[in-house]
């Protein structure tokens, strides 16, 4: 059985090896801002943070699992995934510049706030449509409330927090600055494992049956 990750993310390509899973790898062909800007245009008000990484997860699935399908060579599963932070009130993406990531620590310095992890799992075979099975997953993360000024200019200027949700890791560099995780700590590496298996299990196909 054949997985293939609907993504480009380090993060989520190491949970999977860790897993006994070696994936194929393919970057969805989809513009986020635009998807999500069009869902917000069509409700009138931003999609709370549980709908858009679903909505995000999904789009990025859908899309590598319909070339795929086009293709008539694959068969196994396509997994698709999108995160972002809640703290605050405010959802935050990746921050991309070092003045934003250092504005986010300063105020995630003590406080806890929600993961949202979305997943998207297609079941492709070929001559076959593709079927789908979705769900969202959340973690709670508590930041030390020590952390020093200088600690968090050294983390952004390692640029590790500019190109993940919420500018942060918990398997790497920021993970010395993280106390506590309530839920599954795959969710805030990149996807929660435990609920992919419950997705595939849904699709009729075996955990095990992926460990390569």
């Amino acid at each position: 059985m054949r997985v293939c990750l609907a993504s480009t993310s380090p993060a989520r390509l190491m949970l999977l090896r860790q897993a006994g899973i070696e994936p194929l790898t393919q970057s969805p062909d989809v513009d986020e801002d635009a998807v999500a800007a069009l869902a917000a245009a069509a409700r009138g008000a931003d999609l709370p943070p549980t709908e858009l990484v679903l909505l995000l997860a999904r789009a990025k699935a859908a899309d590598v699992a319909h070339k795929l399908a086009s293709e008539g060579l694959f068969d196994g599963i396509v997994i698709g995934g999108d995160s972002m932070f809640a703290l605050g009130g405010r959802v935050y993406g990746k921050p991309y510049t070092p003045e934003e990531a250092t504005r986010r620590w300063h105020e995630m310095r003590g406080a806890t706030g929600i993961l949202h992890s979305g997943h998207s799992v297609f079941r492709v075979s070929p001559g076959v449509t593709p079927v789908e099975a979705t769900a969202t997953a959340e973690a709670a993360v508590t930041f030390a409330d020590d952390i020093t000024d200088a600690e968090i200019a050294a983390y952004v200027a390692s640029g590790e927090p500019l190109h993940v949700a919420g500018a942060f890791t918990v398997d790497s560099l920021g993970g010395a600055f993280i106390t506590r995780v309530d839920g599954d700590p795959s969710t805030v590496v990149g996807m929660s494992l435990s609920t992919v298996r419950r997705l595939t299990t849904e699709l009729g196909v075996a955990w095990t049956d992926l460990w390569s």
